[in-house]
């Protein structure tokens, strides 16, 4: 579904990405470990295509993704739930999930997208009419999720789910990712905390100063010696 093929990158004369390989395939729960300044936004950009590499390729669903852009990245497929999840806060649930639907032109397979969101989270169903900025992290992180969905994606990347949760809240955020997945979405999550996304996650791959130095099935990297003494603070 997703594949970057010796993509290097630079800011300026910085170079950022070196020589990075991942692969996502369709169906998969993948996830990219790294800490502060590792290089996870720029990898994120790059498949994106707000980020244009200078070496290597990425390919989505088989297609070189060189001269697309970004919106035609997303109505190719490929959905985003950002950082903080990013909803519009004075805006209402069903408005900020009718968002995730602006490519789309089908009425009636909205409205199908539209069911299956409330069914697969009954929570945001019950508060369509609430403002989204008044919901609980958790919540918000459901309607992101179902917003992202309203696109009907054959992917989404997702940006530091964790970030500014309570451990309760990490743990319930990531079982949504985990149900989501179980549905049939291709999903690759970018992410600083690796016991919570090497715990539902298929495969991984771990980024240090741009390069990755590490990838394996989730479960192995899990019990790695060097990834639970970096990430998960065990000597």
């Amino acid at each position: 579904m997703l594949k970057l093929k010796n993509v290097h990158t630079r800011y300026g004369s910085m170079k950022i990405l070196k020589d990075i390989n991942i692969s996502v395939g369709k169906g998969q729960l993948v996830c990219l470990l790294g800490g502060n300044a590792s290089g996870k936004s720029t990898t994120m950009k790059t498949i994106l295509g707000i980020v244009k590499p200078f070496k290597g390729k990425v390919l989505f669903d088989g297609k070189d993704m060189k001269r697309v852009s970004t919106s035609q990245r997303i109505s190719f497929g490929l959905a985003t739930v950002p950082e903080n999840r990013r909803l519009f806060p004075k805006l209402t649930v069903k408005e900020n999930l009718m968002m995730g639907a602006f490519t789309r032109k089908d009425k009636k397979e909205i409205n199908e997208s539209f069911s299956y969101v409330c069914k697969l989270f009954p929570r945001i169903k019950e508060r369509l009419s609430q403002k989204a900025g008044t919901l609980s992290g958790g919540e918000q992180q459901m309607v992101a999720m179902g917003r992202a969905l309203m696109s009907k994606p054959k992917m989404i990347i997702m940006d530091e789910p964790s970030m500014g949760l309570s451990p309760a809240l990490v743990d319930q955020n990531f079982e949504i990712i985990k149900k989501v997945n179980s549905e049939g979405v291709t999903i690759f999550v970018v992410e600083q905390n690796a016991n919570a996304a090497l715990s539902i996650a298929d495969y991984g791959y771990v980024l240090q100063t741009g390069k990755i130095i590490m990838e394996g099935k989730a479960d192995e990297l899990l019990q790695s010696e060097e990834i639970r003494h970096a990430y998960l603070g065990e000597s």
